[in-house]
C-alpha cells in the first residue's frame, strides 16, 4: 500500500528512534520507513502503521471488531493464553538479550502487546496483523510501539532480525500455513523461539470455525510435522483447556449443527456462546490451575494445541521435552 498525501506531515528536526528491525521500503517507494517514536516515516510524510501490500483473505475490520467485543479482554481462555505465552518467553529468552526484539504476530486489538510491555519493559516490541483497521485504532491507544500490516506467507520482514515471536491463533486463517511457518523460521535468529497456538480437534470445526474463516483445526501431531519441515525445534508442547474440555467437546458438537444456517443465526449462537462463560470465576480459577501444572504434567487435549519453538543455533539453552 503506498504512502500518500494523506499521512501526516513530518515536524522539521524530530529527532528518529532508532529501532532494531530494518524494515523495508513498502510498495510503491524506494525510501527506507524509519521509527520516530510515534510513527514511521518515508521522506516528509508520517503514518502511524507500515503497511505492506495484503490480497484479500475475507477477513474484515468488522470480524476483529465482534471477536473482541463478544470475548472482552477478560475472556478465560484468552488470559490464560496471554499468561502462557509471557511466561514460556520468560523462560526462553532468559539466556538471550538483555533488549530482546519481541513481535506479536496478530496482535489485532493489542491486549498481548500490553502484556508484552509490563513483562519486558527493556525489549524492542513490534505487532503485527494483516488487516488495517485494528492496527490504526491501537496506535492511538499504544503510543511508542511499532505496528506493521503485512501477509505473514510474503513476511517483508529481514532474515534472522527478531528474538521472540508470538503467534497466537493465527494460523488456522492461512490456508498457506506451511509457507507461514517458513516466514516464521526465516525471521527468527539464532536462539529465538515462537510461542505458538492453534485451535485443536479437527473433528470439532464448526459455526464458531467457520464464522471466523479458519481453513482448519489442528491435531498436535500434523502441527508438529509442520513446525519440523521449517527446520524449528519444538521445546515445549501441551494443549490449553485441558479440565475444560468435555464442556467444550459437547458445545462444539452443538455448534456444528448451525453450520448450515444463515450468517445472521451463526453470529448470534457465537455471540451467545462466548458470552456465556467469559468472565465466569470457576472457569478463570480452572484455567490458574492447569497453568501451574502445566510444567509437571502433559496435557494430551484440549481447546487450543500449545507449542514452544527454537531456532538452532550455537549454545541453544535447555533441552528438548
Amino acid at each position: 500500500m503506498p504512502f500518500t498525501s494523506a499521512h501526516m506531515q513530518l515536524e522539521p528536526g524530530l529527532d528518529h528512534t532508532i529501532f532494531p528491525i530494518a524494515f523495508p521500503p513498502p510498495e510503491g517507494t524506494a525510501e527506507v520507513p524509519l521509527w520516530n517514536g510515534r510513527g514511521f516515516s518515508i521522506g516528509q510524510v508520517e503514518s502511524a502503521v507500515l503497511a505492506y501490500e495484503v490480497g484479500s483473505s475475507g477477513w474484515t475490520d468488522g470480524l476483529t471488531v465482534f471477536h473482541e467485543e463478544t470475548a472482552g479482554e477478560d475472556h478465560y481462555i484468552d488470559r490464560a493464553s496471554r499468561r502462557h505465552a509471557a511466561k514460556s518467553l520468560h523462560q526462553w529468552l532468559r539466556a538471550g538479550p538483555v533488549s530482546p526484539v519481541i513481535i506479536d504476530i496478530g496482535c489485532s486489538s493489542g491486549l498481548m502487546l500490553k502484556v508484552l510491555r509490563e513483562e519486558f519493559p527493556h525489549a524492542s516490541i513490534t505487532g503485527a496483523d494483516y488487516v488495517r483497521g485494528p492496527l490504526e485504532a491501537l496506535a492511538a491507544k499504544l503510543p511508542g510501539i511499532p505496528l506493521v500490516q503485512f501477509d505473514l506467507t510474503k513476511c517483508p520482514l529481514p532474515d534472522e532480525s527478531v528474538d521472540g515471536i508470538v503467534l497466537l491463533n493465527v494460523l488456522e486463517h492461512i490456508d498457506r500455513d506451511d509457507l507461514a511457518l517458513h516466514h516464521v523460521a526465516r525471521i527468527l535468529k539464532p536462539n529465538g523461539v515462537v510461542i505458538m497456538e492453534v485451535p485443536a480437534g479437527p473433528s470439532l470445526y464448526d459455526v464458531y470455525d467457520k464464522l471466523l474463516l479458519h481453513h482448519r483445526r489442528y491435531r498436535m501431531s500434523a502441527l508438529l510435522r509442520k513446525i519440523d519441515g521449517c527446520g524449528l525445534r519444538v521445546r515445549e508442547r501441551s494443549h490449553l483447556g485441558f479440565f475444560l474440555y468435555p464442556g467444550f467437546w459437547l458445545a462444539k458438537r452443538r455448534g456444528q449443527r448451525y453450520l448450515g444456517q444463515p450468517e445472521e443465526v451463526q453470529r448470534a449462537i457465537v455471540s451467545r456462546n462466548i458470552r456465556t462463560a467469559s468472565s465466569h470465576v470457576l472457569m478463570h480459577g480452572l484455567m490458574a490451575l492447569e497453568g501451574a501444572l502445566r510444567g509437571w504434567v502433559y496435557y494430551p487435549f484440549g481447546i487450543r494445541c500449545l507449542v514452544t519453538c527454537q531456532k538452532a543455533g550455537p549454545a541453544a539453552p535447555g533441552k528438548l521435552h
